[in-house]
C-alpha cells in the first residue's frame, strides 16, 4: 500500500540512458511516418504527432488499449521469454533460482495437467471455509486466507509510518473489492448498473464451474453482492484516498480496542504472523470497522459464499481453461474491451516475472542493460535537478521561506537508476511441480512473509520497490526517491543516435515528471525526510493550491465520450507531474545546449523535436469500454489528454510552433497553469 507515484497507469519503462552519440553524427530522432502532417499542429497537436503511429498499429484483439510502451512491453516480453525459456529446456539444481524459474514456467505452460486437474487443487481451500461453523471462527481464517494473498475484507501490511518515515509500522487498508473500485457498486448511471449485472452472473458462473448447483451458485453471487456492496458503500472514495492526512490514523493497540472492538486484533495479528504489536495505522478507520462488524455479526452464510468467492476469483488464472476463460469473458471483454486473451505463453512470462522477479531481472541487467548507460542516466537526472532547482528560485509566488525547504527536499533526493545493488534471496520459496495454484499460495505466502519481517524495523532505503525488467518509474514520498527500472533501452524513450532535443522531450520529461512528483498536490505534503509534515507557508500553501486548480478545472472540461468528463481533480497530481516534467526537461534541454546550439534537422527545430517526442510517448489507440474504466478508476489522464490538455499550458510549445489566438488549442496566457 506504499503511495507510489508512477508515470502510466499501464506499465511502462524509463529507460537508462545516454544524452549522446559521440561516434557519429547524431539524427533528430523523429519518425516522420508516425505524424500526421495533414493536421495542423494547434489544432490537434497528438494527431498532428501521433497519428501516423495510430493508424500503423491499430489495436489488436488482444488489447483495450494500445500505445507506443505498449509496443514496448510486448518486446520486454519476448525478451523475458527468451530467458525463462532457456532456463525451462535445461535441468538445473533443484532449489536453484534458474530451477525456480524453470519449473514454474514449466508448470504454467502445461496445459494438459492444468485441464486434466480441473479444480480439484482448490477444493480444499474452499473446504476450510465450509468448516467454519461459528463467525467467532472467521477472524482466524480471514488471516489464514490474507497470508495467502485472497485479500478479503481488508488487508494489513508492513510500511513506513508516514509521519516516522524511518521506520517501518503496521497498518491496515481498506480491501475486499473484486472489483476494486468502490463506483461500481454504487454509482447508478447504466454504465455502471450494467457492470454490476454481468458482474452478478459472471460470480454465478464461476461458482458453478466450481461443482456447485445453479440455485446455489445464483444464491452465492447473491450473498457476494451484499457483502461487497455493504463494504463498498463505506469505502474511501479515490480523491479522499489522494489525502494522505485522511489516511492517517496511527493509534495504540488498546486504543485500536476501544475504537475497533468487534475484532480481537491481537488473536488477528498473532494468526496472521504478527507478535507484540504495539501500535498500528488503520488508514481508512470506517471501512475496516465495517469489515470487522461484517465478520463479527453478518449472516454467517453470506461471509462464508464472499470468502469462497474470494478463492474461486483468485484461482481462476492458475487451474482449468474452463474457469481462464469465464474470468477472461467478464474482466477481460466486460471491463476492459478486450475481444481475445493473451496466448499462455504471455501469461506464463507474467506469473514468473511476478512470483522470482528480482531473480528474472538479475538476468535481464546481465544481457539487455549496459554498465555505461546507468552512469549515463545518473549524469542526465543531475542535469534534470540543476534546473528543477532552476525554476524553484525563480518563483515569484513562493517566499524565500518555502524556496529554501523545498531546495533542501530536491538536494536529498535518493535517485535508483537501473537495478539494486542487492538481489532478493529467493532461496525460502519453494516451487514444486505438484499444481501451478499451489505454487501461487506458497508464493504469496513467502512474500507477506517477506514483508511482515520488516515490522518494527527500520525502513531499508536501498530496497527496491519495483523489479529491474519493470515497465515503469516511480517516486516514493516517504523515501522521497525516484526510481528508473532499466526496463527500456530503445526508442521512444531514448534514442543512443539521436540528439539531446529528442532525449530531453523523451526520458527528460519522464526524468522530471518523477522529481515533479516530490512537489505535487500529494507529494508537497512530505517533507525532505519523506514524513508527512508541513513545511510550507500558509501563503505559498494557498497559492499552490489555487494554481493547481487551475490544471484540474481544465482537465475536467474535456469530454472524453459523450457525457463523460476527465476527472481534473483525480488526476491533478499526474497532470501537475506532467506540466512540471515539460517545464524542467525543457530548460535543462536549453541549458545543455546553450553554448552549442542544435541545428534544424528534417525539417524541425530542436525545440519542436522536443514536443513531438514527448507527444509520441502517449501515442496509442483506446477502446470505449478502456476509456470508461481509466476515467473512473485512473489518476492519469488518458494520452491524448496528456497531449493536448498539457501543452497549451506551455508557453515554450506556443513559440516553437508558433500557436496563435487563431488557433484552437490557443489558451491565453492568464488562463494557463503556471506551477513549477
Amino acid at each position: 500500500m506504499k503511495k507510489l507515484f508512477y508515470l502510466p497507469v499501464l506499465a511502462f519503462a524509463v529507460a537508462a540512458v545516454s544524452c549522446g552519440n559521440k561516434t557519429g553524427e547524431l539524427t533528430a530522432g523523429i519518425d516522420v511516418t508516425n505524424m500526421d502532417t495533414t493536421v495542423v499542429p494547434g489544432v490537434d497537436f497528438y494527431k498532428y504527432s501521433c497519428g501516423g503511429w495510430m493508424e500503423k498499429h491499430p489495436l489488436t484483439d488482444q488489447y483495450g488499449r494500445y500505445g507506443s510502451f505498449d509496443m514496448l512491453a510486448e518486446n520486454n516480453t519476448k525478451q523475458i521469454k527468451g530467458l525463462i525459456e532457456e532456463l525451462a529446456g535445461k535441468k538445473a539444481e533443484a532449489g536453484s533460482d534458474a530451477y525456480k524459474i524453470g519449473t514454474l514456467y514449466n508448470i504454467a505452460m502445461d496445459s494438459a495437467k492444468l485441464n486434466k486437474d480441473g479444480f480439484a487443487p482448490v477444493k480444499a481451500e474452499l473446504e476450510m471455509v465450509d468448516a467454519v461453523k461459528s463467525n467467532a471462527e472467521l477472524p482466524s481464517l480471514v488471516a489464514k486466507m490474507m497470508r495467502k494473498g485472497y485479500s478479503p475484507y481488508f488487508f494489513v501490511y508492513v510500511g513506513s509510518d508516514e509521519k516516522n518515515s524511518k521506520m517501518n509500522l503496521v497498518q491496515a487498508y481498506q480491501a475486499g473489492l473484486t472489483l476494486g473500485n468502490r463506483d461500481y457498486y454504487v454509482k447508478n448511471d447504466e454504465n455502471n448498473k450494467e457492470i454490476r449485472a454481468k458482474y452478478e452472473k459472471h460470480i454465478a458462473n464461476m461458482f458453478e464451474l466450481a461443482g456447485y448447483g445453479k440455485s446455489e451458485a445464483a444464491k452465492a453471487a447473491k450473498d457476494v453482492m451484499k457483502v461487497e456492496t455493504s463494504l463498498a458503500e463505506i469505502h474511501y472514495d479515490n480523491m479522499k484516498l489522494r489525502d494522505p492526512y485522511s489516511n492517517y490514523h496511527k493509534m495504540s493497540m488498546e486504543q485500536l480496542s476501544k475504537e475497533i472492538p468487534s475484532l480481537d486484533w491481537n488473536a488477528f495479528l498473532s494468526d496472521l504472523g504478527l507478535q507484540n504489536v504495539t501500535e498500528m495505522n488503520i488508514g481508512q478507520p470506517e471501512p475496516i470497522e465495517k469489515a470487522a462488524d461484517l465478520m463479527a455479526k453478518g449472516n454467517l452464510d453470506q461471509q462464508k459464499s464472499y470468502l469462497k468467492w474470494r478463492i474461486i476469483k483468485t484461482a481462476a488464472p492458475y487451474v482449468s481453461d474452463d474457469f481462464y476463460a469465464e474470468n477472461f469473458d467478464f474482466d477481460g471483454k466486460v471491463i476492459s474491451g478486450l475481444k481475445e486473451m493473451k496466448p499462455r505463453w504471455k501469461r506464463a512470462v507474467a506469473t514468473v516475472d511476478g512470483v522470482l522477479g528480482e531473480a528474472v531481472g538479475h538476468m535481464y541487467v546481465q544481457k539487455y542493460f549496459p554498465a555505461e548507460a546507468k552512469e549515463r542516466m545518473i549524469a542526465l537526472v543531475e542535469n534534470l535537478k540543476i534546473a528543477l532547482g532552476e525554476r524553484i528560485q525563480s518563483l515569484e509566488w513562493m517566499s524565500d521561506e518555502t524556496k529554501e525547504r523545498a531546495m533542501e527536499k530536491l538536494g536529498t533526493f535518493y535517485v535508483k537508476v537501473g537495478y539494486p545493488d542487492k538481489w532478493r534471496d529467493y532461496s525460502a520459496l519453494d516451487i514444486k511441480d505438484d499444481s501451478y495454484f499451489a505454487n501461487i499460495l506458497r508464493s504469496n505466502e513467502f512474500d507477506y512473509d517477506y514483508m511482515l519481517s520488516k515490522a518494527g524495523k527500520p525502513v531499508d532505503k536501498d530496497e527496491w520497490l519495483m523489479t529491474p525488467q519493470t515497465v515503469n518509474a516511480y517516486y516514493n514520498p516517504t523515501t522521497n526517491e525516484i526510481c528508473f527500472p532499466a526496463g527500456i533501452l530503445q526508442y521512444p524513450f531514448f534514442d543512443m543516435n539521436a540528439d539531446d532535443a529528442f532525449n530531453y522531450g523523451a526520458i527528460g520529461v519522464v526524468i522530471g515528471h518523477e522529481m515533479t512528483h516530490g512537489f505535487d498536490d500529494q507529494g508537497r505534503q512530505y517533507d525532505k525526510d519523506g514524513n508527512l509534515k508541513d513545511w510550507w507557508t500558509a501563503e505559498d500553501s494557498e497559492n499552490f493550491k489555487q494554481r493547481a486548480k487551475v490544471l484540474s478545472d481544465w482537465f475536467s472540461t474535456f469530454e472524453v465520450l459523450p457525457g463523460l468528463h476527465a476527472n481534473g481533480n483525480l488526476t491533478l497530481g499526474e497532470n501537475i507531474a506532467d506540466h512540471g516534467g515539460l517545464q524542467v526537461a525543457f530548460q535543462a534541454l536549453h541549458n545543455a545546449t546553450k553554448d552549442a546550439p542544435l541545428p534544424v534537422k528534417d525539417g524541425f527545430t530542436p525545440e519542436q523535436r522536443f514536443y513531438i517526442a514527448y507527444a509520441n510517448l502517449w501515442a496509442g489507440n483506446i477502446r470505449e469500454e478502456q476509456i470508461r474504466l481509466l476515467t473512473q478508476i485512473d489518476v492519469h489522464s488518458l494520452g491524448e489528454l496528456r497531449v493536448n490538455a498539457a501543452l497549451p499550458h506551455i508557453a515554450g510549445w506556443y513559440d516553437a510552433f508558433g500557436i496563435t489566438e487563431n488557433d484552437p488549442m490557443y489558451l491565453a496566457p492568464e488562463k494557463r497553469a503556471s506551477i513549477w
